[in-house]
């Protein structure tokens, strides 16, 4: 079992910045891949960002490079996403979620953290 616990959301206005956290405790293993999604009302949730837990190798949705890092504190089993240059288009509900490496499924996710950017 793996709990993702995501905290940080909050209301900012565009151009601003926010760092969310993802704290990831239980069975925690080295091949573990966190991922960030975001869903927006009336959306599909969407890829936002992934880091290895094992070598902090990192992937990023288009719409958030150059925007948007992720980031690993193995010590603070946390992972976090620093957001820059915040956009009324990156309003969503942001979630965590953990899958094994070199498959797709992700098996567990954190009841996620509202952020919202006004103009």
């Amino acid at each position: 079992q793996v709990q993702l616990v995501e905290s940080g959301g909050g209301l900012v206005q565009a151009g601003g910045s926010l760092r969310l956290s993802c704290v990831v405790s239980g069975r925690i293993f080295s091949y573990y891949v966190i991922s960030w999604f975001r869903q927006a009302p009336g959306k599909e949730r969407e890829f936002v960002a992934r880091i290895s837990w094992n070598d902090g190798s990192t992937g990023y949705a288009d719409s958030v490079k150059g925007r948007f890092t992720i980031s690993r504190d193995n010590a603070k089993n946390t992972v976090y996403l620093q957001m820059n240059s915040l956009k009324t288009e990156d309003t969503a509900v942001y979630s965590c979620a953990s899958r094994a490496s070199g498959t797709s499924s992700y098996g567990y996710w954190g009841q996620g953290t509202q952020v919202t950017v006004s103009s």
